[in-house]
């Protein structure tokens, strides 16, 4: 049974536009969730076209997402603390360009043991720090990632259980 947080999710009055937070429930150990959203062979299958992902999982070391049709973005890893928490920087208003602070929003993925599955939490924030090409809002700005991490974790999720059954 999955379950989300709607924190953050551009409704009602007050809200705040510069943070996205998401949850949900995994039913696998937190090591395999933790390899689903580090590995290669599993970044590239919930977050790609299917690919194996280059990741140098280090901070300061970079993890190319492939976004299809949105772009290369190759993002820089900024926090990596094995099972439990991991961070990079992500460009998505800029493809091609290396993620850097003052182009890129903070992603933010903390997984905490939950009977025999996860709970996993993404924490998206800094959008008002960055400038946005108007072109680019569609797929880079507050509204899209809002949207999108929920199909992500939607996806993190499938695919992770598929592995585990």
């Amino acid at each position: 049974m999955s379950t989300q947080s709607t924190h953050g999710t551009g409704e009602g009055a007050g809200e705040d536009r510069n943070r996205i937070e998401r949850e949900i429930s995994i039913d696998a150990p937190v090591e395999r969730v933790w390899a689903v959203l580090t590995e290669p062979e599993h970044v590239g299958s919930w977050f790609g076209q299917g690919e194996p992902t280059p990741v140098d999982l280090r901070p300061g070391g970079i993890m190319h997402l492939d976004h299809g049709q949105y772009g290369q973005f190759p993002t820089t890893i900024v926090t990596v603390d094995p099972p439990r928490f991991f961070a990079y920087r992500w460009a998505s208003a800029h493809p091609g360009e290396m993620a850097v602070e003052g182009n890129s929003t903070l992603v933010e993925f903390t997984l905490t043991p939950e009977g025999d599955g996860t709970r996993l939490r993404v924490v998206e924030t800094g959008f008002e720090e960055i400038a946005i090409p108007e072109e680019r809002q569609p797929t880079a700005g507050y509204d899209s990632h809002s949207e999108g991490w929920t199909g992500q974790l939607k996806n993190v999720k499938q695919y992770t259980e598929r592995l585990t059954a």
